[in-house]
C-alpha cells in the first residue's frame, strides 16, 4: 500500500529555506562575518542533494508497486511529470526570456521548455532560470524511473549498484569532469533515497532519539572534514532516516506540509523574488547587516510563496477551462 511520509515535507522545508538562504547571501555584499555566514549558510547549496535523495524516495513510494506490476503506463507516468511541472517552469522561462530577449536566451528557453537540457553537457551553462539546473537533472531521473525500478528490485542488486554509482561518480569528478547537474555525477544520491525506501518498515521501527543522534554525528563529521561526497551522503542519509523514522509534529505539520507542498516552485522562482526586491531596494533598506540579511531572506521566501500559489492558481483554472473545452469539441465531435 502507498503510505505517505508527511516529514518528508518537512526536510524540503529545511532544504528549501537554506537553498533562499544560500542564494541570499550569495548574492548580496552584507558586511557580516563569522562561521555561521561565511561557512554554514553557503554549504546549504548542498541541500540539492538531499532533495535529490527525497524525489527518489518520493517516486518509489508513489509508483515503484505501480511500476513492477504493470499497474500505470509510461504514456499516464509521463504525462503526470510533464503536467506537474512544465506549466509553472514555462512561465518563468518565457517571462526570463522576454525580460532579456536575444537569440542566446532564445536557444535556452527552447532548451528548457522541452525539459531535457539535463542531457546537454553541461547544463548549469544556461542562464535562463539558471537554478533550472536541478530540475533538468530531477526530469532525467524521471525518464530513467522505469528502469531505476528494476535497478532496485531486490537488495542485493541496489546495494551493488549503489556501489557502482558511488565509482561512477568519483570518475565524474576527477577524469570526465562533470558536475552535480550530470546524473552519472549524482546518481548515488539518487539510489540511496531508493534504498532507504526498501529499508523503510525496518527505518520505522528506529528509536527517533537514536536517530537523532545520527543526524547529529553525521552534521558533526560534515563540518569536520569538509563538504564531500561521503559527508554529503551520509548526512543527507541520515536526514531522511530521522524523517521516516519519526512522523511526530517538528517535521510533519501544517507548516512544512505548506512549504514543502510548493518547495519545488519557491527552489524555481526564488531569485526572480530576490531580483524584484533588489531593484525595489528591499535587499538594502536596513543597512547590510544580519537585520537586512534576514529581511531580504523573509521577503524573498514571502514573496515568492505568495507567487507560486497565485501561479498555480491561475494555471489550474485554465487547466481546468481547457479540459472542459477540449471535452466539449470531444463530444460534437462524436456526435
Amino acid at each position: 500500500m502507498k503510505k505517505y511520509y508527511g516529514s518528508a515535507d518537512g526536510l524540503r522545508t529545511i532544504a528549501c529555506i537554506g537553498i533562499v538562504m544560500m542564494h541570499v547571501a550569495e548574492n548580496s555584499t552584507y558586511s557580516i562575518q563569522g562561521y555561521l555566514y561565511d561557512t554554514i549558510i553557503p554549504s546549504f547549496t548542498d541541500f540539492v542533494f538531499l532533495f535529490m535523495m527525497l524525489s527518489a524516495f518520493g517516486m518509489c513510494c508513489g509508483y515503484y508497486n505501480k511500476m513492477m506490476s504493470g499497474k500505470i503506463s509510461l504514456s499516464e507516468f509521463y504525462g503526470r511529470r510533464f503536467k506537474k511541472i512544465l506549466p509553472f517552469f514555462a512561465v518563468l522561462v518565457l517571462l526570463d526570456v522576454v525580460m532579456s530577449p536575444s537569440i542566446g536566451s532564445f536557444c535556452e528557453g527552447f532548451a528548457d521548455l522541452t525539459l531535457m537540457f539535463g542531457f546537454l553537457p553541461n547544463p548549469r551553462s544556461i542562464t535562463v532560470i539558471g537554478v533550472g539546473w536541478f530540475l533538468g537533472l530531477i526530469f532525467v531521473f524521471y525518464i530513467c524511473f522505469p528502469f531505476f525500478c528494476v535497478l532496485i528490485e531486490n537488495r542485493r542488486r541496489a546495494w551493488t549498484v549503489f556501489g557502482l554509482s558511488v565509482v561512477w561518480h568519483f570518475m565524474c569528478l576527477y577524469y570526465f569532469e562533470a558536475s552535480r547537474a550530470n546524473v552519472l555525477y549524482s546518481a548515488c544520491f539518487f539510489l540511496a533515497g531508493g534504498l532507504i525506501y526498501l529499508y523503510r518498515e525496518q527505518i520505522e521501527r528506529w528509536n527517533k532519539w537514536a536517530a537523532a543522534g545520527l543526524v547529529l554525528a553525521a552534521a558533526v563529521v560534515y563540518y569536520t572534514i569538509g563538504r564531500n561526497t561521503a559527508a554529503c551522503l551520509v548526512l543527507s542519509a541520515a536526514l531522511l532516516i530521522y524523517a521516516v523514522s519519526d512522523q511526530g509534529k517538528l517535521l510533519n505539520n501544517r507548516i512544512t506540509k505548506f512549504i514543502g507542498g510548493i518547495s519545488m516552485e519557491i527552489y524555481l522562482s526564488h531569485m526572480v523574488a530576490f531580483r524584484l526586491a533588489e531593484k525595489l531596494k528591499l535587499t538594502s533598506a536596513l543597512g547590510d547587516g544580519w537585520e537586512q540579511y534576514i529581511f531580504s531572506v523573509i521577503i524573498v521566501l514571502c514573496g515568492t510563496a505568495v507567487f507560486s500559489l497565485v501561479l498555480r492558481r491561475i494555471l489550474r483554472k485554465l487547466w481546468e477551462k481547457a479540459s472542459v473545452t477540449g471535452r466539449k469539441i470531444m463530444g460534437r465531435e462524436e456526435r
